[in-house]
């Protein structure tokens, strides 16, 4: 599986985060992939996280669909583009993966 192809299973649920996070572990590690599983890590613990906050929680919602389909469209296009705001910190967060 290619580096663009194991970016955008990261984006198809939790699950495909998972098995996207497992092929790159265990087959030469790709930054391009490894760079979109941390995106992808910190916009699902954003969504959980401003899923729990009273009325912010639809609101919440819809800016993590925003931000998850901007990334989805980066890791589509195979360009390397931040999520917009959290994007720089997901990566310096999240760099062990």
């Amino acid at each position: 599986m290619d580096a663009k192809t194991k970016a955008i299973v990261a984006h198809i649920t939790l699950i495909g985060w998972i098995v996207a996070l497992v092929i790159n572990q265990n087959e030469n590690k790709e930054e391009f992939t490894s760079f979109y599983i941390r995106q992808m890590l910190g916009l699902i613990l954003l969504s959980i996280v401003l899923s729990f906050i009273p009325f912010v929680n639809i609101f919440g919602w819809l800016i993590a669909f925003v931000l998850w389909l901007l990334s989805l469209i980066g890791a589509a296009s195979g360009e390397i583009k931040l999520t917009p705001l959290v994007g720089e910190y997901f990566q310096d967060w999240f760099k062990s993966l």
